[in-house]
């Protein structure tokens, strides 16, 4: 089985090709796929090398599937290409999440909405994948009316550049190039993406619009305040979600607790509880800090934390090829 990943050489295809490996994924043979730059490059997989080609040459090499993590316009540009050779497409960008010809996917929430109709599908934001997974099992329980949610993510969400000034800042170098309008080491900034005209960002209403989307229920309300921190294992997040019924907090945990994807780190008295540092290179999402929302009925909080580059952007890609494979999705 031949899998061409698209943005091979970027941060998040290497973390692509690390999880195809560990999960042992059935490759028969990589298809590396960069910008021309690096057209020729050698790539790495299971200690083999595999020589990075164009997008043209990949599709003539006919993989059962290409996984995309190259931004937006490359994915605009190329993914239909690959489409229409028949090759099903697994997107990590934004630029089809919110296309309604589009599947927007977390398997553990929504895989059995795919066909093989299905030839381009949206890989959704990192934040949004973490919350959604909770949410699931929840929302069919005791059914979510609203959702507030503060992100503390890490600057590899931005990118290698992000985490290159982040070491510099660190080591004293004040001349690295910046990629953030402020120094990020020992310091926060309530930005991420670009600002919109309701006061919000764009990172913001990713989660509000895809969340939505995922779960397949326009009545959810969420509002989102999303921020970035000087920290590289993945990202955290406070939750707070007011229910339609009411819940038993030993049940909510019990819930979870048997819920696919998920671990529960939850006993505070003796400080544990989920952190970035420990979940990285962890494919779960991890929940703690289950306590009621002591200010209004029917309304809990949760402490949510993944790996970004691995759940919230590999991890979830995979498993979508997965499930594909699974169900005979794929050629």
């Amino acid at each position: 089985m031949k899998i061409a990943v698209v943005g091979a050489t970027g941060l998040v295809g290497t973390e692509i090709l690390k999880v195809l490996a560990e999960r042992n994924f059935p490759v028969t043979e990589i298809i590396p796929v960069a910008s021309e730059k690096s057209i020729g490059k050698q790539v790495e997989f299971k200690g083999k090398q595999f020589t990075v080609v164009g997008y043209e040459d990949a599709i003539k090499m006919k993989p059962a599937v290409a996984i995309f993590s190259a931004g937006g316009c490359t994915s605009l540009a190329l993914a239909p290409k690959f489409a229409e050779a028949g090759i099903p497409v697994i997107d990590n960008s934004s630029a089809w999440r919110m296309d309604p010809t589009k599947k927007l996917v977390v398997p553990e929430v929504n895989a059995d909405t795919l066909t093989v109709e299905d030839k381009i599908i949206a890989n959704p934001n990192c934040s949004t994948i973490q919350m959604v997974v909770v949410m699931k099992p929840l929302h069919d329980k005791y059914k979510i009316k609203r959702v507030v949610v503060s992100t503390y993510q890490s600057v590899t969400g931005t990118g290698k550049a992000a985490v290159d000034q982040l070491f510099a800042e660190r080591s004293g170098d004040e001349e690295v190039k910046k990629v953030y309008p402020h120094k990020i080491d020992l310091n926060v900034l309530p930005h991420i993406d670009v600002f919109l005209d309701n006061g919000y960002t764009k990172e913001e209403m990713k989660m509000t619009n895809e969340t939505k989307k995922i779960m397949g229920d326009d009545s959810i309300a969420v509002t989102a305040t999303t921020v970035r921190i000087p920290t590289i294992g993945g990202h955290s997040e406070a939750v707070n979600i007011e229910f339609e019924n009411d819940f038993d907090l030993a049940e909510v945990t019990q819930l979870l607790s048997e819920t696919e994807g998920v671990i529960v780190q939850d006993d505070p008295k003796n400080f544990i509880y989920p952190m970035p540092i420990n979940a990285h290179g962890k494919d779960e999402v991890f929940v703690g800090r289950i306590r009621r929302d002591e200010s209004q009925p029917k309304t809990l909080n949760l402490w949510i934390v993944a790996d970004n580059l691995r759940k919230g952007a590999a991890t979830n890609a995979v498993q979508i090829a997965e499930y594909l494979l699974s169900k005979g999705l794929l050629a």
